[in-house]
């Protein structure tokens, strides 16, 4: 799993690289030549989706997720362990598997509409991006339960 979302992270790194070069081809294309697209735009939204969804989980992996670090840093290893084990097991897995299943369907009731962009030019199969939300939030489940399975055998 950690490698699987390590090969995830790197992938993430190139779709933002993508994002901000679309993001500045955009802005001189729509104030230099007045021109603009909607599908470009959507595809920006739909990148940017994919960069957040996903750097979740490389981020947990790596240990740089935001924590109270005025707190966090002055505790021995010992409690921190404890601290990243009930943050796992109360906070992440039990947040992360309620978003994987309610978007679930969010995602499926997009598929059956075969929904795309309600603006002209826009982007369609709208269910790929909605999906990704399913699959950013189970990977930080599964994650979480890998991570959490290390504090255990740590503690113990």
């Amino acid at each position: 799993m950690n490698r699987f979302i390590d090969s995830i992270g790197k992938i993430t790194n190139l779709t933002l690289f993508l994002l901000v070069f679309l993001i500045l081809f955009d802005t001189l294309n729509r104030y230099l030549f007045s021109s603009g697209s909607i599908a470009l735009q959507e595809l920006e939204w739909h990148l940017f989706d994919i960069v957040i969804l996903f750097s979740v989980s490389y981020t947990l992996l790596y240990n740089r997720n935001v924590k109270v670090d005025l707190f966090y840093e002055n505790l021995s290893e010992k409690w921190r362990d404890r601290v990243d084990l009930f943050s796992h097991l109360l906070f992440i897995a039990p947040f992360s598997i309620v978003v994987a299943i309610y978007s679930y369907d969010f995602a499926y009731l997009s598929y059956q509409q075969m929904e795309s962009s309600s603006s002209a030019g826009g982007l369609q199969y709208r269910f790929i991006v909605k999906s990704l939300i399913t699959v950013g939030f189970s990977m930080l489940f599964v994650l979480s339960i890998s991570q959490a399975t290390k504090k255990i055998s740590k503690i113990f």
